[in-house]
């Protein structure tokens, strides 16, 4: 049984996987995120500030939910993203298509350096592998 402390509220739960946050917290939480992708529905043209007051709901909450994917932007929003890499605009997540397609390109490229068929050496066989009695 693992036991953890809820990071929002203090009270101990049962944790079993994902944040550190009890059942209670996390009902609120996904309740706030509802609220905010309706106001977001509702409002396109709204920004980060005015969603984070209307729905009271931290910038930072709304940021990462835009960053997990969760929240996705219009083309028209207020609400402006960058690639944590070129800094071009984007709609939701960490990075921009062509940063994405560069960072997979790069990792298959290491994977692929890696995987090279190594030559299989075949263990000759000797007598002095063998078991070997002693007579008294």
């Amino acid at each position: 049984m693992n036991v953890r402390n809820c990071r929002k509220c203090g009270r101990i739960f049962n944790y079993v996987m994902g944040p550190h946050i009890c059942p209670a917290c996390k009902d609120a939480l996904e309740a706030d995120f509802q609220r905010v992708k309706a106001y977001i529905t509702d409002n396109r043209n709204a920004t980060v500030t005015q969603v984070a007051e209307e729905c009271e709901v931290e910038i930072s909450q709304i940021q990462q939910w835009l960053r997990e994917e969760r929240l996705s932007l219009t083309e028209g929003s207020g609400i402006i993203l960058q690639c944590e890499t070129c800094g071009a605009a984007i709609t939701s997540g960490r990075y921009c298509e062509q940063c994405k397609h560069k960072l997979s390109k790069g990792l298959n490229d290491v994977l692929q350096s890696g995987r090279k068929a190594e030559p299989v050496v075949e263990k000759r066989k000797r007598d002095s592998d063998k078991m070997r009695f002693l007579n008294k």
